[in-house]
């Protein structure tokens, strides 16, 4: 197989193949790559996969207690009523929805993601989940692990939701995944002692400034590859750019009504006047055409 077969020859291509050229005469160290996963290793459109999950658990949670669909949260979501989740605002609806999941152990939580992504499809595409990541990406992947690296996915998603997917998925082992993480509580069984899951996110939303200051309390290593989507990655990559030579930025854009969807990337939790593509040509980051650079977007 030739070397990211799914990249067309062009600027993106090699400006990935100089990096991992230089890359080689670093000690193996510093080869540290990390990689957003909601719109740059996997599609988040029409909805970010970790929701549709939560909306899923919701339907199973009302259709054994139907009053849960009274409150105003439930309700709105039930409804895909987008104007009543807009009032009552991100981070009520969230705390509504990690409601569903407390009282889970660990493994309880991953074997319910693991069932989704088994089960269901893409609601756009009609695909499975598995089938919803990025051709290229999984083959830059491959070409970072190949050169040495030590490749770390840094989500605003939840962190245990993309563990129990990150190694079938991306070959990724789950404790080298950074993202928002729940609070557990300790409990005493019958059986022995156990972790449980509570309703409250742990610090804040692994977004923006918080994702390189996680990058440093949860992996103690800096990176030289970033590679994004939104606003929410500007951080990141600002920091992989800067440590040096090499290093290089890599922001994705959504640009492919087609094979996928074009839409203007933007955080969730932030607010950036500049367009993100706008803030990549102007820092000299390598902005990656989804039209122009991928020959396949998805698995075949």
């Amino acid at each position: 197989m030739s070397f990211l077969p799914s990249w067309r020859p062009g600027p993106a291509r090699d400006a990935i193949t100089s990096f991992l050229d230089e890359s080689l005469a670093l000690p193996a160290d510093q080869r540290v790559a990390v990689l957003d996963n909601d719109g740059t290793l996997w599609c988040e459109k029409p909805n970010y996969v970790q929701y549709d999950f939560l909306v899923r658990t919701l339907h199973a949670a009302v259709e054994h207690d139907p009053g849960l669909g009274e409150r105003a949260e439930y309700r709105a979501l039930l409804d895909g009523d987008r104007a009543t989740l807009g009032e009552l605002g991100l981070q009520r609806v969230a705390l509504a929805l990690l409601e569903l999941c407390a009282g889970w152990t660990p493994d309880e939580f991953t074997g319910r993601v693991r069932d989704f992504m088994a089960q269901e499809k893409h609601p756009g595409r009609g695909a499975p989940y598995p089938r919803m990541v990025y051709q290229p990406m999984l083959e830059l992947l491959e070409a970072l692990h190949g050169s040495g690296f030590d490749v770390f996915i840094v989500t605003g998603g939840g962190t245990e939701f993309v563990r129990a997917v990150s190694r079938e998925l991306y070959g990724v082992r789950p404790d080298d995944v950074v993202g928002t993480l729940v609070e557990y509580h300790h409990e005493q069984h019958g059986d022995g002692p156990a972790l449980v899951r509570t309703a409250q996110a742990q610090a804040e939303v692994n977004e923006g400034w918080a994702k390189v200051e996680h990058i440093q309390t949860q992996l103690g290593r800096r990176p030289i590859f970033a590679a994004g989507n939104s606003a929410g990655d500007r951080e990141m990559l600002e920091y992989a750019r800067a440590a040096g030579t090499p290093s290089l930025a890599v922001l994705i854009d959504h640009d492919d009504a087609e094979r996928e969807y074009a839409y203007a990337s933007a955080a969730v939790t932030l607010t950036d006047t500049e367009p993100i593509t706008a803030t990549a040509h102007r820092l000299g980051w390598t902005v990656v055409s989804m039209r122009d650079d991928w020959s396949t977007v998805f698995p075949a």
